[in-house]
């Protein structure tokens, strides 16, 4: 296992199913996460800093087994703007 850290860049889906495949650069490394991917999708935008851990494929991507968001997620800061708008 590798771990990673660095700002989300690129952030994409890249195939639509039950469990979708999104794509993402960290720190120049292209990234691929499809466990927990729409959790992924709520929880990280471009711009945030995350820490990953994951394996390498025969391409050369990254892998994600698991990731932690650096500071507050994008759910918590929806949410925090929708409290002051209120």
């Amino acid at each position: 296992m590798e771990s990673l850290k660095g700002t989300v860049t690129k952030l994409k889906i890249v195939q639509f199913s039950q469990q979708p495949l999104v794509y993402f650069q960290l720190a120049g490394t292209n990234c691929l996460i499809a466990a927990h991917s729409l959790n992924f999708l709520a929880d990280v935008e471009n711009g945030m800093k995350i820490l990953v851990l994951g394996k390498r494929n025969a391409r050369g991507q990254l892998i994600i087994a698991k990731y932690a968001v650096l500071g507050k997620t994008k759910l918590m800061n929806d949410f925090q703007t929708y409290q002051t708008a209120s």
